[in-house]
């Protein structure tokens, strides 16, 4: 919320609410594209905005917003922003006092613009630096990588997994000793927990020894335009958070579909995952084991042989391919992989392009959607959704 009223109001409220709560201030969308001055006109003209503008907000603004709210050890507070370079927005969270953020070289360059990966590489690399000179002071900062989420849908587990796992690589190499690895809910929940299991593994084998824990975002895609259908698909987000052990969820609320959710809209969902995740009790094992782990440990061990700098090494590995994220139109990516979304809403490569997998990774089959296809695709989990809650509510009746 871009008056700071409103974002100290929301924040008290996510506070307050009958749940385990970490506070987010999401930023408007000016900073993806670094226009810090179009954001400083729409706030001095009153227009609307679609985040807090920290950057034009000053450092005093931001911690009366905070003030007697934020508690590291009690209700921590995160900002989250979609910049490929975000160096003044680091700095403007640390005079606040702020010290956790998101996202990555890869995963805030390629799905919100065009800035080259290899400029997003170097602003990533001064961004832990920044975050990391935090130590000196005794504060420990922490860095979630968004790898996990890219395009929000239609993109196989693997490559989720293996670039939240670089980017996290990455995030250690250049100081960050605190992490979290994300990985966005897909369209098939026995996929998805495999998926965040292999996660766990990945991140034991990869990041030994570190902070790290695994934080699970509600569906990135086309959302139910229900209540019921929103509902629904939040509770099996809750579900699968609990099965498979994650430390943290990202909600999404009822209104998604429509607009800017109001206060009132984040604390219900927020409790609603919390009741649904209260009342989850064991661990269901996924019903076939379709070779996520293997698959993204071959992407993470092809790029890892490309350069001891993980930074160089990522530059390097969407040059040739290794990593090509399927319909994804930023010119750093090969565009070469195609995904597609079998019946029981499972998904699958249908074209690699050079990424080094097993063959049998993409089954015979058309590698090409129609726009049809594609858009029927897109919106399968909010049709499923939807349908699926009207059917219970008959079903009750």
């Amino acid at each position: 919320m871009a008056d700071p009223v409103l974002m100290r109001s929301g924040l008290a409220a996510t506070r307050a609410a009958d749940a385990v709560t970490v506070g987010t201030i999401t930023l408007d969308s000016y900073p993806r594209g670094g226009d810090w001055s179009a954001a400083a006109d729409a706030l001095h003209s009153g227009a609307a905005l679609n985040g807090y503008p920290i950057v034009t907000h000053s450092a005093s603004t931001t911690r009366w917003v905070l003030d007697q709210v934020a508690d590291p050890a009690i209700f921590p507070v995160q900002v989250r922003h979609g910049s490929a370079r975000p160096e003044a927005i680091i700095d403007a969270l640390i005079a606040a006092g702020l010290t956790a953020t998101e996202g990555g070289p890869v995963s805030y360059c390629l799905p919100y613009g065009r800035v080259p990966l290899v400029d997003a590489v170097q602003s990533w690399k001064r961004t832990c630096e920044k975050l990391a000179s935090l130590r000196d002071g005794g504060v420990e900062p922490h860095l979630e990588t968004f790898g996990g989420c890219l395009m929000g849908q239609l993109c196989p587990p693997s490559v989720l997994l293996a670039i939240a796992v670089l980017e996290g690589m990455f995030f250690a190499q250049n100081g960050i000793g605190s992490v979290s690895l994300s990985y966005a809910q897909q369209t098939n929940h026995h996929q998805d927990a495999e998926a965040v299991r292999a996660l766990h593994r990945l991140m034991a084998r990869f990041l030994p020894g570190l902070d790290v824990h695994v934080v699970l975002y509600a569906y990135m895609g086309v959302y139910p335009r229900t209540a019921a259908g929103a509902a629904l698909l939040l509770s099996r987000a809750a579900e699968l958070a609990a099965e498979t052990g994650v430390a943290r969820l990202i909600v999404k609320t009822s209104a998604e579909a429509h607009r800017i959710p109001s206060i009132e809209e984040n604390v219900r969902a927020l409790e609603l995952a919390a009741n649904i995740a209260r009342a989850t009790t064991g661990s269901s094992d996924p019903d076939r084991d379709t070779g996520a782990y293997e698959e993204a440990t071959a992407l993470i061990e092809a790029v890892l042989e490309l350069d001891d700098d993980l930074g160089t090494a990522l530059i390097a590995a969407f040059r040739r391919g290794y990593l090509d994220v399927p319909f994804c139109l930023h010119p750093d990516n090969a565009g070469r992989s195609r995904s597609r979304l079998e019946a029981d809403g499972r998904l699958t490569w249908s074209r690699l392009g050079s990424m080094p997998l097993d063959p049998a990774c993409a089954p015979p089959g058309p590698a090409d959607l129609s726009s049809t296809e594609l858009l029927r695709s897109l919106t399968y989990v909010e049709r499923s959704h939807d349908e699926a809650a009207l059917e219970d509510h008959f079903a009750s009746r």
